[in-house]
């Protein structure tokens, strides 16, 4: 029996010892646990924060891309209205340039023009008196003789009357000329008004005059007029005078183009022209179309024709703004509509439609 319960003691120890050591294992065990899950807990909430911080620098990166958008969308409207100011304060001062030659002009012409139908009576009257001179003294002293044929007086008798005529359609065409330029400036462009849009087309080509006429490289570029029977528009006068102006200035500076690869003769056989049409559309509308026989707008840049700032011309001789502020006349500020049909070595030819008459609201 001794030797039994002997041989049990160190089982019981090593029982002892094994639960022991268990317990120390199941608590570094748990201690592993606590560890594990608190560095998955800390892995997460730095997922989380990760995720937050990619998610906040995300956010932040559009929200300054977006400022940027709008900080260039703001440079951009800044230097178009700037340029818009400055066209408008070019034609401003050509309005007023214009209207302050014509003013001048105006005053000293019709000083001349109203003195010249007592001019043509007075000459009458001493051609006249020189006839009965010449009918009861037909035999005039031999110094009266000599100084008629020195000074040729028949003809003088028939050329005064001749220059006196001349001058009078001279003094005609300078009034006209003064009355289009007047008309051209339209100062009083800050409220609709009912206009000839005719006179406006005509006082345009008037200031473009010295591009049409012949030169040494050049023959004459025509103008052919289609004008339909149109009543008075509604508009801002001297806003669509600057639309007729931009167009017809692209268009001259299209033929001058075309023509710089032509021969003279190939000009002459096959002319330079603008043709310029308008009618009306309905009760409510009414069209001007300007056409070109150019070499015609290249189909890659059709859709950029209206963009601001976008030219073709070299540095220096055009600003891109033309027909974007003409757009911006005819489209915002009359609720019309401005288009373009170009075909590549036929032309070019722009059409405006507004209304007859501007809607109070």
């Amino acid at each position: 029996m001794s030797n039994g319960r002997m041989d049990d003691y160190p089982n019981s120890i090593q029982m002892q010892e094994l639960e022991k050591t268990n317990r120390i294992l199941r608590k570094k065990l748990e201690r592993c646990e606590t560890e594990r899950r608190q560095v998955e807990s800390d892995i997460a909430t730095k997922e989380f924060l990760l995720k937050k911080v990619i998610c906040e620098l995300e956010t932040s990166q559009n929200n300054l891309q977006q400022r940027s958008q709008e900080l260039e969308n703001t440079l951009h409207s800044l230097h178009q209205m700037q340029v818009q100011m400055i066209q408008s304060e070019k034609m401003s001062a050509l309005g007023q340039m214009v209207a302050g030659i014509a003013h001048e002009i105006n005053n000293p012409v019709s000083f001349i023009y109203g003195n010249l139908s007592h001019i043509q009576g007075y000459i009458h009257d001493l051609l006249r008196l020189l006839q009965l001179y010449q009918h009861y003294f037909p035999n005039p002293p031999a110094e009266i003789q000599k100084e008629s044929h020195i000074i040729d007086l028949e003809f003088l008798k028939q050329d005064v009357t001749k220059v006196l005529y001349s001058m009078n359609i001279g003094t005609e065409r300078i009034r006209e000329i003064v009355l289009s330029l007047r008309n051209f400036s339209r100062l009083d462009e800050s409220e609709f008004k009912a206009v000839d849009i005719h006179e406006g087309i005509d006082s345009t080509l008037l200031i473009l005059q010295h591009r049409l006429k012949a030169n040494e490289q050049n023959p004459e570029i025509l103008i052919i007029k289609d004008y339909g029977d149109l009543p008075t528009v509604e508009c801002y006068a001297g806003q669509m005078n600057q639309v007729f102006m931009n167009i017809l200035v692209n268009a001259l500076d299209a033929i001058a183009e075309f023509n710089t690869k032509r021969t003279y003769q190939a000009i002459e056989n096959h002319p330079s022209c603008i043709t310029i049409r308008t009618d009306l559309i309905d009760s409510k509308w009414v069209k001007i179309a300007i056409a070109d026989n150019a070499n015609g707008i290249p189909a890659a840049i059709q859709t950029q024709i209206f963009n601001p700032f976008f030219t073709t011309k070299p540095i220096g001789k055009g600003t891109g703004m033309g027909l974007a502020i003409s757009y911006q006349i005819v489209t915002e500020k009359h609720g019309g509509k401005l288009e373009f049909f170009s075909t590549p070595g036929q032309g070019t030819e722009f059409v405006i439609q507004i209304p007859l008459r501007q809607s109070l609201n």
